[in-house]
């Protein structure tokens, strides 16, 4: 697309689908190499982005707040077109992000779009939902004949110099020397039926607190009741980062472990974009399509695989839950050492 000099890119969607779409943006300043790349996320979520190397200019939406009406994101909208964008691109039909883009005045609109405002759009692309997510973002430029490179670095989520003096400040505090090795616990998801049990977390954890290894508890405030749960299971002692760390300071605290062993879940991809090696528990989630877009992961699913869900679609309740179940102690443990050798 020639003359293309001002971009603007849309996303309005949760932390690990927003890593997701790391890959695409390296793959997009390659392709516009002297354009000026501004991304359109979530407030709450700006950090994840913020110091991005692809992007001029992070903006952002307070989608459940202040923004959260039709009005506001018409009158964001406006403000936008201010900008005189030579290509807008849109990375998920959502009502909200389809709304804003086809209220945003741009030379030329692409993407994904809702059905009522596709009229909007100059190409409406259909996401190919049978790849990994990442790639299918990836496949949005190639869908809109942009000629591009699309090798990338994987999950890009830099950290700040403040982020990293807060985290060796909590570190030092909570007694970890330079030569702990540290094990990382992820527990909490926001969708149920991708929790594995607090008290076989306490197991897993008390196994590695065992080999010698120094026992950290991720995850946001809406994760603590099951830290809680998990450290009054254990036999030793952990330190307890729930709840405590921006996202900056979750991918900086997260670079110092030796292990990330989570759910499917946003922190997971967090813990991919800083090479940290993990294992994953994967229940009613598909992990082909969003599962770790790195090599340094191994998935633990339940054996024998529950195709439920991969049939139906992600279950948010089940009666059973025997995909995360009937994954093991010893399966988890397994794996960990294996990713540890």
């Amino acid at each position: 697309m020639a003359d293309t000099n001002k971009i603007l890119v849309t996303y309005l969607m949760h932390l690990g689908d927003l890593l997701l779409t790391t890959p695409f943006l390296q793959a997009l300043r390659r392709a516009y190499p002297m354009a000026k790349i501004d991304y359109l996320v979530d407030e709450k979520l700006a950090d994840v982005v913020r110091y991005n190397p692809n992007i001029d200019n992070v903006l952002t939406i307070d989608k459940k707040g202040k923004d959260n009406s039709i009005g506001a994101i018409y009158k964001y909208a406006r403000v936008l077109s201010q900008n005189n964008y030579d290509l807008l691109i849109n990375l998920h039909p959502n009502e909200r992000t389809s709304f804003l883009c086809a209220v945003t005045k741009s030379k030329r609109k692409v993407g994904a779009s809702h059905k009522l405002f596709t009229i909007f759009f100059d190409k409406v692309i259909k996401l190919d939902k049978k790849i990994h997510a990442a790639d299918m973002y990836l496949k949005v430029l190639s869908q809109l004949n942009i000629t591009t490179d699309l090798t990338n670095e994987g999950l890009q989520m830099p950290v700040c110099e403040q982020a990293q003096a807060f985290v060796q400040d909590f570190y030092t505090r909570q007694g970890v020397c330079n030569s702990d090795k540290l094990i990382g616990f992820n527990i909490g998801s926001a969708v149920l039926t991708k929790r594995w049990a607090s008290e076989r977390f306490a197991k897993v954890a008390d196994y590695f607190a065992g080999k010698g290894y120094k026992i950290v508890f991720f995850g946001g405030s809406m994760d603590i009741e099951l830290v809680e749960a998990a450290v009054a299971n254990m036999h030793s002692k952990a330190i307890i980062a729930t709840g405590k760390l921006s996202l900056q300071q979750l991918a900086t605290a997260m670079q110092c472990c030796a292990l990330i062993i989570t759910n499917d879940s946003g922190p997971m991809h967090v813990a991919i974009s800083q090479q940290v090696p993990i294992v994953a528990m994967y229940g009613p989630s598909i992990p082909d399509l969003y599962g770790p877009y790195t090599d340094k992961a191994i998935i633990v699913r339940s054996n024998p695989v529950c195709h439920g869900c991969e049939k139906t679609g992600m279950k948010h309740k089940c009666a059973d839950m025997q995909c995360m179940n009937n994954l093991t102690v010893e399966q988890v443990i397994e794996a960990g050492e294996k990713m540890l050798c």
